[in-house]
């Protein structure tokens, strides 16, 4: 019995009532739909709100979010990161590049990414796109220099990206869903 008292003490809020639990679930919905649009800007909206809705039921064992719910929304947001990554390499090849232009996709990406990051909203978002972009036309070109192929190549990178970018934020849908399901569920 004391072990309840004091679990009951740990917690930050006791779930008991539906009430609560209804109030609870709006807030991590709403937690969920401030945190993914960063998703669409190239920024880590899943991550952040799988960040929250962690800390939260691990500061609070009443919480209702289930641990469950939390593995599986890890194990989909980083299968969405590898995807994000490898998507531009695929379409490279996709559209007749070889595999330096893939990798330069995916390095012009994730510089283009970093570089992006200080320009306000949309700066990695653009950076990554144009990297991806850059990076397979430079790479293509070292070993066709056929500007057309070469822009071809390209393009292919750019699609991927954007298609890559898309996906993340379903997947980053998906796993909001799940958590926020999961409350509801138990």
């Amino acid at each position: 019995m004391a072990d309840a008292a004091r679990s009951r003490h740990l917690a930050l809020v006791d779930f008991t009532s539906r009430r609560e639990r209804t109030v609870l679930t709006l807030l991590l919905a709403l937690s969920a739909l401030l945190t993914l649009p960063l998703n669409a800007l190239g920024l880590p909206g899943t991550w952040v709100f799988l960040a929250g809705a962690s800390l939260w039921k691990t500061l609070d064992p009443a919480c209702p979010i289930a641990w469950w719910a939390l593995g599986a929304g890890f194990a989909i947001a980083l299968v969405a990161e590898l995807l994000e990554w490898t998507l531009s390499s695929r379409y490279t090849a996709k559209y007749g590049g070889s595999s330096r232009a893939g990798w330069g996709a995916l390095l012009g990406g994730i510089v283009g990414a970093v570089v992006g990051v200080p320009v306000p909203v949309l700066g990695s978002l653009v950076g990554s796109f144009l990297g991806a972009f850059a990076g397979a036309l430079v790479a293509e070109y070292s070993v066709r220099p056929d500007e057309a192929h070469a822009g071809r190549v390209a393009w292919g990178a750019l699609v991927g990206r954007v298609v890559a970018a898309a996906m993340k934020v379903g997947l980053g849908f998906v796993v909001a869903v799940l958590v926020v399901a999961s409350t509801i569920v138990g």
